[in-house]
């Protein structure tokens, strides 16, 4: 039987007891609240637990032989009972016990700023930013060796050609400037989605 099932009855007898206000033999707790699952001699050792604790917490009678033969409360018992009785006894025992086996253990809760530090400094988002750096990095450079050409094209290779055959050669690159143009803010634009969702995370 656990320790919690052992207050609980203990503070039902006394409970009993208070309802009671006279004396009473101990066989009426036991046929009251253990019949049949378990024995009388069971309920002599809750009672001599709970004299041990305080023998004022109940008013015990010898008799028939026998050491606990009669009881009745005490004013003690109500006290005793308003405060939580073993049950609030138990309970406290137990919180003690948690944080005294937290303590020995190590282990604390986080705080949310540990846990976001946790977080931030995860391998996978690690991971995550080197690919999203190294994609970013890419679209960069895709743009200068762009710009570059174009540039190369229309002023470090002069080519002697006519005003028309000129004129249609810059409107082709004015429209392969703006489509590479185009294309490399579709991806700029991808990688801040990117980024978006990763911060989001």
């Amino acid at each position: 039987m656990g320790e919690f099932f052992k207050a609980e009855l203990k503070d039902r007898f006394l409970e009993y007891a208070l309802e009671r206000r006279d004396y009473f033999e101990v066989r009426v707790l036991y046929d009251e609240f253990l019949r049949p699952n378990y024995s009388l001699a069971f309920v002599e050792k809750l009672i001599r637990e709970i004299e041990e604790y305080d023998s004022g917490l109940l008013d015990v009678m010898a008799g028939n032989g026998v050491e606990w033969f009669m009881l009745a409360s005490t004013p003690k018992t109500q006290d005793f009972l308003h405060e939580g009785g073993f049950m609030e006894m138990h309970v406290m025992e137990e919180e003690k016990w948690d944080t005294f086996l937290d303590q020995l253990s190590g282990h604390r809760k986080l705080t949310k700023d540990e846990k976001q530090l946790l977080k931030e400094n995860s391998p996978e988002l690690k991971r995550e930013k080197k690919l999203l750096i190294s994609l970013i990095s890419a679209v960069v450079i895709s743009f200068l060796f762009t710009l570059y050409s174009l540039i190369k094209g229309a002023f470090l290779e002069p080519e002697y050609v006519p005003a028309d055959e000129f004129e249609r050669k810059m409107e082709a690159l004015r429209s392969q400037y703006s489509e590479e143009n185009q294309r490399l803010e579709a991806a700029l634009e991808q990688a801040k989605t990117t980024i978006d969702s990763l911060s989001g995370n």
